[in-house]
């Protein structure tokens, strides 16, 4: 009984120090989140610190080739029931996540991914 008690306060703790998603970015190109270190993301999954109340209206962020920005916008986000449980005060500081499991953005209208391309993404990502 102490190692399934043990178990879940890790898994807890685990699941509330990160967000992830994958991402499917034009060739040749790297993803920048605005927001603390712009650190150049490849196409994959990615996986970073959750984000404070100032993204619930998106992730900011932008797309280079070349050292060019060539698309700018918002990747949709999402509360994290997870910060409810995250001491100190997670809900405070860090409660937004990534809304999607993948975001594709390759396209201009719709950022999911399709089953496809999120499967495809997986793989590539093994």
């Amino acid at each position: 009984m102490k190692r399934l008690i043990a178990f879940a306060a890790a898994s807890l703790v685990l699941s509330g120090c990160s967000t992830s998603t994958y991402l499917k970015l034009p060739e040749d190109s790297v993803l920048k989140i605005k927001r603390g270190t712009e650190e150049p993301l490849a196409e994959g999954k990615v996986t970073r610190t959750p984000l404070s109340w100032s993204s619930a209206g998106g992730i900011p962020y932008k797309i280079e080739q070349n050292g060019e920005v060539v698309q700018e916008g918002r990747l949709r986000s999402s509360f994290r029931p997870a910060s409810l449980f995250w001491p100190p005060a997670g809900a405070i500081y860090w409660p937004m996540g990534f809304a999607y499991p993948c975001y594709d953005l390759t396209q201009k209208d719709d950022q999911r991914c399709s089953a496809e391309t999120l499967q495809a993404l997986k793989s590539k990502d093994q």
